[in-house]
């Protein structure tokens, strides 16, 4: 009888059992491959499904290169993820290739959104609709290696403040070898990194310029201010000599090998920074022209709802991106990412504020610019390309600007709704 009873008991656990996972929903989950993020989403993916039994998170990762590729494939063939991670600056694309659906209002609202978030947010936005939410945004600064900084001479307690200052403290931490080859750089020059967004939009608004208008979609950098603004950069390599192009391949690679004394990079830069054993390095805002203008730009990738996903699915892709748009999500995301809280509350905090690392970003957020793109990559490569044409090519500024502009333009044009 007593086996009969344990029998029976065995038989109802499993069943209960097969019943749970018949009604565990799984959803997938895509992002490209940076080591930090792909271990801050298998923390929250950990998280959500304590608190949700009931759903499963699949998480996808693909190289940076490849990932819109892939999710344009997908789509083709009829799968993918339920839920994705995009470039802010990938969304005309994304929403013109039906990838994305707009984010169901009983789980966003619109009034919540706007009182939360930074308001670099509404670049997630087209018409009426919203079509994703960040968990981190990030903002630009200069990092600096404390250790090549005292080696020259400067105190690593005082980094550069101006241009001006910049431009000596880079030309006092350049080595080059016997033969001139260039051995540390005293900064990295890589438009394919971050120095586009810093010469579109920081360097052309303090020589007095404007890089576009009509909400971005008309160029305007084709100036004496765009001139000048590309002139400096490029000067760096030809005649200040401060660092070369393609140098170690990568800005940052050149930087966390301790071969650059300085680089402008992203909040997303942090975590890889951190984890560098006996690397010392500090951050500050970017610099400031003669007269103190300041400026940067902020960026951020969002997680969005696929357009196929619908029914059981949506319904925990909902829980899913709301959690992971939640405070306690960013906080996860700022420890480990490094970069800082899409709400406005959870990032401005007298504790990050005050964060000698933090606190730069935090500040650039203040005064940044978010570039509304319409084709990121295509929009990064001509400038890549306008700055190779003078450097490698010895092209003059102005030809190469006024090349640059109108390729751009023709860009821009091409997105705009037929």
């Amino acid at each position: 009888m007593r086996k009969a009873t344990l029998f029976a008991g065995l038989i109802a656990g499993f069943s209960t059992l097969a019943l749970n996972a018949a009604q565990a929903v799984e959803i997938e989950y895509w992002q490209y491959v940076f080591d930090t993020r792909v271990k801050a989403m298998d923390q929250l993916i950990e998280n959500f499904e304590k608190a949700n039994p009931d759903i499963t998170v699949k998480q996808t990762t693909f190289p940076y290169a490849d990932y819109q590729t892939r999710v344009i494939a997908a789509k083709m063939g009829g799968q993918g993820p339920d839920v994705m991670q995009l470039f802010y600056g990938w969304l005309d694309k994304f929403v013109a290739g039906g990838l994305l659906q707009p984010l169901p209002t009983d789980a966003f609202p619109h009034d919540k959104i706007e009182a939360d978030f930074f308001p670099i947010v509404s670049a997630m936005k087209r018409g009426d609709d919203y079509y994703g939410l960040p968990t981190a945004v990030r903002s630009l600064a200069l990092f600096y290696n404390k250790k090549l900084f005292t080696e020259a001479g400067l105190d690593p307690a005082n980094p550069p403040k101006t241009l001006d200052e910049f431009v000596a403290a880079a030309e006092k931490t350049t080595k080059r070898d016997a033969s001139g080859n260039l051995i540390v750089a005293g900064s990295t020059l890589d438009m394919g990194g971050q120095d586009h967004q810093w010469w579109r939009e920081v360097l052309v608004r303090q020589f007095g310029g404007e890089p576009y208008t009509d909400n971005d979609r008309k160029v305007a950098y084709n100036t004496e201010a765009g001139e000048k603004a590309l002139k400096f950069y490029t000067d760096l390599q030809l005649e200040k000599k401060i660092g070369q192009a393609g140098f170690m391949d990568e800005g940052q690679a050149a930087f966390r090998a301790g071969m650059a004394a300085m680089t402008i990079d992203g909040t997303f830069r942090l975590g890889a920074f951190k984890s560098i054993e006996g690397f010392e390095w500090g951050v500050t805002e970017l610099p400031a022209n003669a007269d103190g203008v300041r400026s940067n730009y902020a960026s951020y990738f969002a997680n969005g709802i696929s357009a196929t996903t619908s029914g059981e699915k949506l319904e925990a892709s909902k829980k899913f991106l709301t959690y992971i748009s939640s405070p306690e999500a960013m906080d996860v995301w700022l420890k480990t990412v490094g970069e800082l809280p899409a709400r406005r509350a959870a990032a401005m905090t007298d504790a990050n504020l005050a964060d000698p690392i933090y606190g730069p970003f935090l500040k650039g957020l203040e005064y940044a610019r978010t570039t509304m793109f319409v084709d990121e990559a295509a929009q990064r490569q001509n400038t890549i390309d306008m700055a190779n044409r003078i450097l490698l090519e010895g092209q003059s500024v102005k030809d190469s600007l006024a090349q640059g502009a109108a390729a751009e333009q023709a860009i821009i044009d091409a997105a705009a709704p037929k």
